[in-house]
């Protein structure tokens, strides 16, 4: 089994307590679903993000991620089927799949 890493971008956040609740739902229903092959449930991500150039200048800003998690699966198409059920997708957001390696 190798991890793969989904990485959401963009997206709405619930506006209300019963959007939050029912995200929440929806979130504990996948996640409920993935079983053990859920690795890292992940976070959300704030808006506050810094970019570092290789020549060690910063700027503010720099990307679109708006969370992420951690999955265990036979392949990356194994890894897509998961992530096609995942909630944030409902809010309108994408999700990019990185298969991931072990280095040590």
């Amino acid at each position: 089994m190798t991890d793969y890493l989904l990485l959401y971008s963009g997206g709405s956040m619930p506006e209300t307590e019963e959007e939050q609740k029912t995200v929440m739902e929806a979130w504990n229903t996948w996640m409920g679903q993935l079983g053990s092959s859920l690795k890292d449930g992940g976070n959300p991500f704030t808006p506050a993000t810094k970019t570092i150039s290789a020549d060690g200048s910063v700027s503010d800003g720099g990307g679109t991620a708006s969370g992420y998690s951690i999955v265990s699966a036979d392949s990356l198409d194994a890894a897509t089927e998961m992530a096609k059920g995942c909630p944030v997708l409902q809010g309108g957001a994408q999700i990019t799949v990185y298969e991931t390696f072990a280095v040590m």
